[in-house]
């Protein structure tokens, strides 16, 4: 007998429909003649709780840290049992198993977990599917490959969850002790990725409340030229009153360089005209989904990924959407037209996009190079019945559909004109834009562009029709908010002062995963270190505080990121996860030699921020509007 095991029962099912013969329901499995699907729900093991290897840990003691098993061991989440058991019993009778874990590197430790902690030790097969389509299961089913190909991406993922326990439960108890210490009832909780992205929001609500502003003096002059008229903006030179922005900040030079202006003559100095081409965005990755989103739908980065798990497993409209990839293989290009025909029959808008594609093009989008274990969010061809979506799953599909749609228009051809007029002695600063081509642009709503200049020669004449100066205030930076903190999650090398550990970071995936980030924001929220203020996410009292009372290491991104690039470099055999795990316990013990109960007392006593506690967990029921159907909002990845 061959037993497959799913990471969740719509795998399984989509599986089980793939296979030849019929299928036949038993509990917890599918029996499809010789073979047998089952499934795990998420997670079926976590790692044991301290008092499991020392029942000593079991009450929180300083003296008692750091706590390190010698040997580490997993136990069934209370709610897996009964799954766990229906596994135990088929793995027991079958010749041969296959792992059909999501492909990524989580996927491949919540089945393998399972496999060896059922001291499974016959032949173990690969099963990689993102698309839930009979076609591609099927076509996934003829390519099984050995599960040992993927030992070092299960050693990454196993190591990065033994190294989350050790360091959020030793952080965790520390600070939550030394907290009782200082007076505060109740649990502080830190983490390898959660406390740097506290650290963001923190430091950001900080320059905005500490910001002080100041005023600022532009200056601009309209130009007559020759074939029309245009306004420029005077360009002071570097001996002026100037901010580091270079603004001008006393306005007594621009008004009486204004009040000189008018009537005189000057020549255009310097001329740059080129013709440009952009192609069209690339399709998304789950991150990139998120921001656009947020953006145009006022999303949160959890109710897109919650959307996402729907229209992946419930609807079967999108491809597997934990994606960090904005590629598609090759093989999907010539499949594109019929696929995207059949998404889009049910949409007027959706049937509009198309008709104006062109099927003969072929973007930068398709490249294998560029596809790792997944690829970008695409639509996988069924049609959509969008009386059974929502209407934030419509938008979200939409966006979907869309950017894979615009590989098939053409690139966006503009023609920029940058112009430095001399008048005076002095520089002013002229720019546009005009549209040679929209290309791909109409299916996108774009904030407006620069307009067009008139046509310019490089040494014209021009003179001064008027002058004038407007007294602006600088401003402080904008809250993050869902958008712009998936967007900084993303690109997290931008707050990093060392130039040396930036370059490193440049290619890293950032801080967490596709597949946590929307968790972590929800998280912090949860535990009362965030509170949500309209659009705009603002750290409260007590988060500012827990900040500002744990090393500055702990806070900030460069160590959470760069255990991220030694977990890549563990999957890809560059690293060793005995290696990681020593450093990392240096680091540990340095850490906890830190904490003290003087410092938190303090910076709980005068910490700023928004008041807030926190939430009550979500119900996991679907809410009213869902009630058409089966639905999994609220629901971590568990079916």
């Amino acid at each position: 007998m061959r037993l497959i095991i799913a990471e969740k029962p719509s795998l399984a099912r989509a599986i089980a429909e793939a296979l030849p013969g019929s299928a036949k329901r038993q509990e917890g499995a599918i029996v499809c003649g010789d073979t047998i699907v089952t499934w795990c729900l998420g997670h079926l093991l976590e790692q044991a709780a301290p008092e499991v290897y020392d029942p000593a840990d079991k009450q929180w003691r300083l003296d008692r840290l750091p706590i390190v098993p010698t040997s580490w061991q997993l136990t069934p989440r209370p709610k897996a049992r009964g799954q766990l058991a229906t596994i135990r019993k088929l793995i027991k009778q079958a010749t041969s198993v296959v792992h059909a874990g999501d492909p990524d590197r989580e996927g491949q430790l919540l089945v393998q977990e399972v496999i060896e902690h059922l001291k499974y030790r016959g032949p173990v097969q690969r099963l990689l599917i993102s698309d839930l389509n009979r076609p591609a299961v099927s076509r996934a089913l003829a390519g099984l490959r050995s599960n040992a190909e993927f030992q070092p991406l299960f050693q990454a993922a196993q190591a990065r969850s033994r190294a989350d326990w050790l360091y959020g439960i030793n952080l965790t108890r520390a600070w939550t002790l030394t907290g009782r210490q200082a007076g505060h009832d109740g649990v502080l909780s830190v983490g390898r990725v959660q406390t740097p992205v506290l650290g963001l929001i923190v430091r950001r609500d900080n320059a905005i409340r500490d910001f002080v502003p100041h005023p600022f003096y532009p200056l601009w002059v309209d130009l007559q030229v020759a074939q029309g008229q245009l306004r420029a903006w005077w360009a002071p030179k570097e001996h002026a009153p100037l901010d580091e922005q270079g603004r001008l900040i006393d306005r007594a030079p621009a008004d009486a360089l204004a009040a000189q202006l008018p009537g005189a003559t000057g020549q255009l100095t310097k001329l740059d005209q080129q013709e440009k081409r952009q192609a069209p965005p690339l399709p998304y990755s789950l991150s990139a989904l998120q921001v656009d989103a947020a953006r145009r739908h006022g999303l949160s980065a959890q109710m897109v990924l919650d959307i996402c798990q729907r229209l992946y497993e419930q609807h079967k409209l999108i491809t597997y959407p934990r994606s960090d990839c904005r590629y598609l293989p090759e093989e999907h290009l010539p499949l594109a037209q019929r696929s995207l025909s059949s998404a889009c029959q049910n949409d007027d808008t959706l049937r509009q996009w198309l008709n104006g594609a062109d099927f003969t093009l072929h973007s930068k989008a398709w490249n294998d190079k560029q596809v790792g274990a997944h690829h970008g969010l695409a639509p996988t061809g069924k049609p959509a019945d969008f009386g059974q979506l929502s209407a934030t799953e419509g938008h979200v599909f939409r966006l979907i559909v869309r950017n894979v749609m615009a590989q098939f228009y053409r690139p966006l051809r503009t023609f920029e004109v940058k112009a430095e007029f001399t008048l005076l002695n002095e520089a002013f600063r002229a720019r546009g834009q005009s549209i040679l081509d929209p290309g791909w642009k109409p299916l996108f709503t774009t904030r407006e562009d620069t307009p067009p200049l008139p046509p310019l020669t490089q040494g014209e004449a021009c003179q001064a029709l008027g002058a004038g100066v407007e007294e602006r205030e600088t401003r402080p930076p904008e809250p993050f908010t869902d958008a712009s903190l998936i967007k900084a999650m993303m690109n997290i090398g931008r707050y990093v002062d060392d130039p040396e550990v930036r370059r490193t970071l440049r290619d890293t995936d950032g801080l967490g995963t596709e597949a946590t980030r929307a968790g972590i924001i929800e998280t912090l929220v949860q535990r009362g270190y965030l509170v949500r203020q309209q659009k705009a996410l603002r750290a409260t009292k007590l988060g500012c505080a827990l900040i500002a009372a744990l090393p500055n290491a702990v806070s900030t991104p460069e160590r959470t990121a760069l255990w991220e690039q030694r977990l890549r470099a563990i999957s890809e055999q560059q690293d060793d996860p005995n290696a990681f795990q020593h450093a990392l316990l240096d680091d540990l013990r340095a850490l906890l030699r830190q904490s003290d109960a003087g410092k938190l007392r303090h910076s709980l006593q005068t910490a700023q921020g928004e008041s807030g506690s926190p939430e009550k967990k979500r119900s996991s029921k679907p809410r009213k509007r869902y009630a058409k159907r089966k639905s999994t909002a609220g629901r971590k990845k568990t079916n």
